[in-house]
């Protein structure tokens, strides 16, 4: 399924994900094409913004989504929402590539 033939099954909801050196809040919105996000820990904390996202489903449970910054950030993720799991790869704006690996879990906000 491809992110914008049908709602994302995560749309609506609000998710932490935590990496080694840095953590974010993802706030996917119910129209399943836009997100918000903050960045709370580590050398990029405080950046937050609104992107609109593509998504397409792995396996059951995990999807890749990808998005782009307002500052020419892409980032990608590989999200196993069954098992709280969470791949990030990702560019800085001055082209710096980076690869994480860390934990996801849902926020009841």
């Amino acid at each position: 399924m491809k992110g914008f033939a049908v709602s994302a099954p995560f749309a609506g909801r609000s998710f932490e994900v935590r990496y080694e050196g840095l953590a974010a809040i993802n706030q996917y919105d119910a129209d399943g094409r836009t997100m918000r996000y903050r960045i709370t820990e580590g050398p990029l904390r405080g950046a937050e913004g609104e992107a609109h996202y593509q998504w397409t489903r792995v396996a059951e449970g995990i999807f890749a989504i990808s998005w782009q910054e307002a500052d020419g950030s892409t980032v990608v993720h590989v999200d196993d929402f069954d098992r709280g799991t969470s791949l990030s790869f990702f560019t800085t704006p001055d082209g710096r590539f980076h690869r994480l690996d860390g934990r996801l879990r849902a926020r009841l906000d």
